[in-house]
């Protein structure tokens, strides 16, 4: 199996982005920070991306898990607690 390696990289215009560390395509993604945010992120910005990058592979792979899930016909424990997005 193939491994594939991604980076987290800081673009040109401040914004930081997820692509595949070969590929100097067009990210997967870009997360832009409000010149607010930066003032409060400072160094920080890449770390605050990093931990949203991984919350969102996370969430992808839990929604990976319950498709497949429903796709073979079991039942999977779901969380059913508040949702808060904020």
């Amino acid at each position: 199996m193939d491994t594939v390696l991604f980076e987290i990289v800081e673009l040109a215009n401040g914004d930081v982005a997820l692509q595949r560390a070969e590929d100097k395509g067009e990210p997967l993604l870009t997360i832009h920070f409000s010149e607010e945010s930066n003032f409060y992120l400072q160094d920080a910005k890449i770390e605050v991306a990093r931990a949203m990058v991984q919350a969102g592979l996370e969430a992808a792979s839990e929604i990976a898990e319950a498709n497949k899930a429903e796709d073979s016909g079991e039942e999977m424990e779901v969380d059913s607690g508040p949702v808060q997005i904020h």
